[in-house]
Formats: C-alpha cells, structure tokens, sequence
C-alpha cells in the first residue's frame, strides 16, 4: 500500500494524526481518543475523534493493537509523518557541542570513530553506526610463509607498522624458493606504494614482460596481492555501539524480534550495504522497519548519512539503528550534524 500524500488529509484528520504520532513516538504507547481530546488544538468530541480514527486506520496509516483501545502509526504512517509533516529541529547546544568534543580528542581516526558511534549511540538513545573509510596504507613488507602443505600465510605490513594476515590457498606442487621469490619481489619492488598501486603496477609488469620471476613465483604475486583487495571490497570496516540500547521493555517483551535485531547487528556485510545505499545523499536517509530487508522482521529504523573529505569524496556513512518509534525530529539533524563534523575531521 502506497501513503496518501498528507494533503489528502482533512486539517482534523491530519491535527488527530500528528498527535497520534507524536504521542506513541513520545511514550511508546499507543494514543486514545479519550487523550486525545485532551491535547491542545483539538476541539472534537471522542466520538468524532473515534471516527477520524477509525478514517486513518482504513487509509493504512494508523493501526490498533489488540491489546488497547487507542492507536498508533503503522509504518506507512510513521513515513508520512517523516516525509511530510516532520518539522527538524537544529541539535542542542549540549549535542553539538558533546559531538565536536568527541572528535577534539587527539589520537588516531580510528579512535574518533569508535567515539562518535558511542557519542551518537549516547545522545540517541539507539545503536550508533560508523562505516570506517577504506584504508589502504602504503606497502612496508610482505612475506609468504607456508603453514601447511596446501596453504601459506600471507603477511602484509604496512608503513604505519600495521600488520595483517591471509590464509593463502597453495597449489601442492609450489615449493619454498617460489614463496620466498615472491615475497622478495614485491617487497623490493613494491615497497611505499598503496595497496591499490601495487596491484595496478605488477599487472602492468606483467603484462610487458618486465618481471624476471617464472611463471610459479608470478602467479604468487598476483594471488597475494588480490587476497587483499578482493578482502577489502568484501569485508566492511564497521563500529557499532550502544546495542544495548536497543534491549528496552517493549523489545525484552518480544524476544524473538530481540533475536532477530542482534543477529542483525551481528551480520555486519548487510549493515554496510544497508549504509551504502545512503552514500549518494545530500543529507541524512530514513529507512523505517520492512522498507528495509535487513530491518523487516526487528522492525527497527535506520537513520543514515554520508560524510566526506575535503575533496567533497564520500568516504564513509554515520547513523543510528533503533525502534520505529524513535525521535526522527530530534535524531535526523544530530545524524546530519555528526557526519559534517566528521568530515572536517577527515578532511
């Protein structure tokens, strides 16, 4: 079912609705009639407010739990509100100024990432979310070393002394002299170049014949070097923090959408590609419950957006996962706020 746009609605209708919305959003609750006709601005009878209800709840926007008598958005409504009758809010003075705290802190940038998933998780009351831009440092050593008849660890360490490790698939017939012919190779003739480069300039040696190795050692070397840039597409650099903010009493009543939430969480290939599809934004995206597979059955929101370099690059997505029922308002512009002091960070 696709929503009505929001002027379809009568002003009473769309008066009842915001209120509605605005109550479950702020108690979690579902709203009555007889709480309604309490809220200001509303001067209707219940039973006309009950008819107005009964009206939205056909147009798919509103649902009633069997549980109460009152109301609330389903997720149809709740994208109605956000696209049509939401007004932002800028962030607090105490936001804003908690976020550009967290990103003053000297260190390294992993460490300002891992603070502005918890910040965000913090100030949200949800799971903050940060996908880390891809590193690609330059090439210091790197080293074969077989671990078993049919595999080799492959070591790559990096200018900056970071050091990563491979599983390497070996063929049964590649012997010692072609591993250690390999690894000479590249560290000789690769060394205080990105990974990317690399990869790029033994092909291009290749390719003109311009490498002395046999054809053992030469399929070593392209090998080695694509495990990790076939990893680094693969494999999303993401923090997560704050899951247990997500653990709420409605949640811990339901235990099977708790289940279904953390393995979620867990599976993190599908957070990042959920966090990709918000890249090419201009400001913050909303995905509220089943408009996103990866959410559908949690019946959790996302709320995600880009952050650049100073080139204007996008270089990766911060956002917060949390209940349907969360403060978009409030939330979506500490999100936007959080990406832009971030990339002046990155810059």
């Amino acid at each position: 079912m696709v929503a009505l746009p929001v002027t379809e609605l009568t002003d009473r209708a769309r008066e009842i609705f915001r209120h509605v919305v605005e109550g479950y959003i702020g108690t979690g609750n579902p709203v009555g009639s007889k709480t309604l006709a309490q809220s200001p601005g509303v001067d209707l009878s219940p039973a006309s407010i009950r008819s107005v209800l009964a009206e939205l709840e056909h147009n798919g926007l509103l649902t009633a739990p069997h549980t109460s008598a009152g109301r609330m958005p389903t997720e149809l409504g709740l994208r109605l509100f956000v696209d049509g009758m939401m007004q932002v809010a800028e962030p607090s003075m105490h936001e804003r100024a908690a976020i550009e705290q967290c990103l003053s802190e000297p260190g390294p940038i992993e460490a300002a990432l891992e603070a502005t998933s918890a910040i965000l998780s913090e100030l949200s009351a949800c799971a903050g979310v940060v996908m880390v831009p891809h590193r690609d440092p330059n090439l210091s050593q790197f080293s074969l070393v077989r671990i078993a008849p049919d595999k080799a660890l492959a070591v790559l360490v990096g200018d900056d002394g970071a050091i990563e490790n491979r599983i390497l698939e070996l063929p049964a017939e590649i012997g010692g002299s072609a591993l250690e012919e390999a690894s000479n190779y590249i560290t000789a003739q690769l060394s205080g170049r990105t990974l990317g480069e690399a990869v790029a300039t033994v092909h291009a040696q290749i390719s003109r014949g311009e490498t002395a190795l046999n054809d053992v050692s030469r399929e070593l070397v392209e090998r080695g070097l694509a495990i990790w840039s076939e990893d680094a597409l693969q494999r999303p650099v993401l923090i997560v923090r704050g899951q247990a903010n997500l653990l709420d009493d409605t949640a811990l009543s339901d235990i099977e959408r708790v289940r279904s939430l953390l393995d979620d969480l867990e599976n993190k290939q599908s957070v990042a590609e959920l966090l990709e599809l918000s890249r090419d934004a201009k400001s913050a995206r909303i995905f509220i419950g089943a408009e996103n597979r990866l959410f559908a059955l949690s019946g959790s929101s996302v709320i995600a957006s880009p952050y650049h370099d100073s080139d204007g690059r996008v270089v990766g997505v911060v956002g917060v996962i949390g209940p349907t029922r969360l403060n978009y308002a409030r939330v979506v512009p500490m999100v936007d706020f959080t990406a832009q002091s971030l990339g002046k960070l990155i810059g």
